[in-house]
Parts: structure tokens; sequence; C-alpha cells
């Protein structure tokens, strides 16, 4: 039973990685190499890359309840504390979420506030 829980386990964090893979087919040309280099590197606090470019989005988010929350798609969402980036800084002043839709549910894999230093 273990051995399956943990082949379901890997499954899953399999998936949700390969959902979570961008692709840059050049439609990014105007960006600065610098901000093209943070969004590329940028990774969650338990290692896992971000993404990249294609899959940030830039967004609105509000700050209540100890929470950082984001529109996706019309709902607001928490923001998981796994996922907030706080150590990379943001080059470009607005926050951005990276998510992936994965069995109907959105999972939000990072998000940098735009104040982050």
């Amino acid at each position: 039973m273990r051995r399956l829980v943990q082949v379901a386990l890997l499954g899953f964090v399999s998936a949700l990685t390969g959902a979570a893979l961008g692709f840059d087919h050049g439609q990014y040309d105007n960006v600065s190499p610098d901000i093209r280099a943070w969004f590329k590197s940028a990774t969650a606090p338990n290692g896992v890359p971000c993404c990249d470019i294609s899959d940030g989005h830039r967004t609105d988010y509000d700050y209540r309840d100890g929470a950082y929350w984001v529109p996706i798609e019309g709902q607001w969402m928490a923001v998981p504390e796994r996922a907030i980036i706080r150590d990379h800084g943001n080059p470009i002043g607005q926050a951005v979420v990276w998510y992936a839709h994965h069995r109907g549910s959105i999972i939000i894999s990072c998000f940098v506030p735009a104040d982050a230093v």
C-alpha cells in the first residue's frame, strides 16, 4: 500500500511539473535578457522551477488575513505559503503568479509579490 501511495504521489508531481512547463516560441522577443533570465531562474522555496516566462502571469493581488490572494481566471485564490518567493527580487515591479491546470483544479506553483526583495 505504501508503495502504491509513493507511485501515485510521484505521478502527481510529474504530471504537475509537466503541466507547468512552458515554451518560449519567440513570442517574448521584446523582453530584455535580464528580465528573461529572472523569469527563467525563479524557483519555488522547495527548489522546483516556476516554469518560464510564458507561464508567469503579471497579476493584481491583495493581502488579507495573513495571506496573499490573486485573481486567476476571474476567481480570487489564496496563494499557498509554499509558493511564495520572497528572496528572488522582482525587477518588473508587478506581482507575478505561475499556475497550472491539473484535473480540473488550478494549482499555484509560485508567486512573487510586486515589492519582493
